[in-house]
């Protein structure tokens, strides 16, 4: 249970710094102190960061969890034959 919750808050780190980098590349290289006092002052609020990483979290849990069901599906539909 332990290393589940340590994988997943892994993930979620990964798409969090992914997102951030990707998004606001240019700010992060050319003025990052700049642009981290700027956050409270953004269209989408503080927490956004951490809500759009947490929506794109989800959207990938979802697939992660629909893959799986697949392959179980099949591994039990090839045991049949």
């Amino acid at each position: 249970m332990k290393r589940t919750v340590f994988k997943e808050i892994g993930v979620y780190l990964a798409i969090f710094f992914i997102l951030s980098l990707g998004i606001h590349y240019k700010e992060w290289f050319s003025y990052p102190i700049e642009h981290l006092s700027a956050l409270p002052k953004s269209q989408f609020g503080v927490l956004h960061p951490f809500l759009f990483s947490f929506g794109i979290y989800l959207f990938v849990l979802i697939v992660r969890l629909f893959i799986k069901v697949i392959k179980r599906a099949i591994a039990k539909g090839s045991k049949k034959i």
